[in-house]
């Protein structure tokens, strides 16, 4: 490498993003990352890209839901972590899930094949200088102390926190189908899928009272005393803290039975339903959906296979609990990601305040392109705030309001993309004798007009960045 390069430290979802896009602009960057020589809490392994809570992408219908619209717009932005989950894809309804260590495998090979991408295998302890050029700050939820700390003298603020659970994942053979069955939510066909991609174990009333009993007596994870009032983020909340909220909760949420009729008995209707998502492409391996936990170890495996169909489960991977770290984004960073008391640094990825797998690749891919455009003495526009890649970055750098005082914002709080964030509709949708819509169709409309008007927009926008 002859020019200076960008330097990206962290090489999760984010990180391995914006290296990539910076790269294929035909500009060098180097890209640290500290595993395998200091591990986090929540990481297995020393892979680029790791999936740690999850294997699913979530949604991937681009014209009904905001996750799908954003994976449309990583597309057409030519994402590498995109083209390596729609190759490494497996079985998930209406959704888009991947095989884990085929997609980690297939994102670290592409990066260190890359001829202008050099991996570092190395801590960086505190915020560069500026002697190092541009900087992307890329290192999720699970930052360093040192790291952290070297930010925090560079923010003159305090850090927000909350906790993030890893839900279990059981061997496929294990699961009794004597009393489960296959079937997707009202038999929704996704990518890959067959209308049968997941896998549902039903729970009569009492088996479901004492479930929920079980729930909130079991033991948990202590905090320890740095963790002490951290709030958790309410997308991601652990199975027993949602019971502890109403003992209804679950039946209504993860465990909701709508949609699924009991292929051993069709006549009579399950009282909630405990369904698990397949987790690489063997399909040896099933990740509890929505099971995100904090119960220690030993009360896990006595709880979960309280669930009817899981009585014999064996565990590839118990549930666990890890600490999450964001910035007060709005009041320390720019619209194009900087922060302001070092323009030379730009963050990335969760540690901004988005929230998700697909939302911290789409942070990722901005901070690359931010960079790269300004190392070639342009100055790229901001994504068009009506498409999930331009109101993502609305909310994390100014578009939260909220209580605010001389200091800015202060209950800024992670989010996933969702329809909320974009602009409304200057024009409601309407039947096609002019009459106004109603119901749920009126909200379907809605949703389609809004990723239509956000793809148009964002299709335009990213042509003009050369891709």
């Amino acid at each position: 490498m002859t020019e200076k390069p960008i330097h990206v430290v962290g090489g999760g979802l984010a990180g391995s993003e914006a290296a990539w896009q910076i790269a294929q602009k035909g500009h060098p960057v180097v890209l640290h990352e500290m595993r395998p020589h200091r591990k986090t809490d929540a990481h297995q392994t020393e892979g680029l890209a790791e999936l740690v809570c999850s294997n699913s992408f979530r949604s991937d219908d681009a014209a009904n839901n905001a996750v799908g619209m954003l994976h449309a717009e990583l597309r057409m932005a030519k994402s590498l972590i995109m083209s390596c989950a729609d190759a490494h894809q497996v079985p998930a309804g209406g959704a888009l899930a991947v095989d884990r260590d085929g997609f980690s495998q297939a994102v670290q090979k592409a990066i260190e094949d890359h001829p202008l991408i050099e991996v570092r295998r190395e801590e960086v302890p505190g915020v560069p200088p500026q002697e190092w050029g541009q900087v992307i700050l890329a290192t999720g939820p699970l930052t360093s102390p040192s790291l952290s700390e070297s930010i925090l003298k560079h923010t003159d603020t305090d850090a927000l926190a909350f906790f993030d659970a890893i839900a279990p994942i059981v061997h496929k053979d294990s699961i009794n189908m004597d009393v489960a069955w296959f079937q997707s939510r009202y038999d929704k066909v996704g990518p890959g899928g067959t209308g049968k991609d997941y896998i549902n174990c039903p729970m009569t009333k009492e088996q479901y009272e004492a479930f929920i009993d079980a729930l909130i007596s079991g033991e948990k994870t202590d905090f320890k005393e740095w963790e002490a009032n951290t709030p958790y983020f309410d997308g991601c909340l652990p199975i027993e803290v949602m019971a502890e909220r109403g003992r209804e909760t679950l039946r209504h949420g993860p465990l909701k039975p709508m949609g699924l009729t009991n292929a051993h008995n069709p006549e009579v209707k399950p009282y909630a339903v405990v369904q698990l998502r397949q987790d690489n492409a063997l399909g040896t391996l099933y990740n509890m959906v929505g099971f995100q936990t904090k119960l220690k170890y030993g009360i896990q495996t006595d709880v979960f296979r309280m669930i009817p169909g899981l009585e014999n489960a064996q565990f590839a991977r118990l549930g666990g609990l890890h600490r999450n770290t964001f910035l007060n984004s709005p009041k320390l960073l720019t619209e194009q990601l900087q922060l302001k008391a070092a323009p030379h640094v730009r963050f990335a990825g969760q540690i901004t305040g988005c929230e998700g797998y697909v939302e911290s690749t789409a942070v990722g891919c901005l901070a690359g392109l931010f960079a790269v455009h300004e190392r070639l003495g342009e100055t790229m526009e901001l994504p068009p705030a009506t498409s999930a890649m331009g109101a993502i970055l609305n909310h994390i750098t100014g578009g939260h309001i909220s209580r605010t005082d001389n200091e800015g914002p202060r209950s800024f709080q992670p989010m996933n993309i969702n329809f909320g964030l974009l602009p409304p509709l200057e024009e409601l949708p309407k039947t096609e004798d002019g009459k106004r819509l109603r119901g749920k169709e009126k909200s379907r409309a809605k949703k389609q007009a809004m990723s239509k008007r956000g793809l148009t927009a964002f299709e335009g926008w990213i042509a003009k960045t050369g891709h």
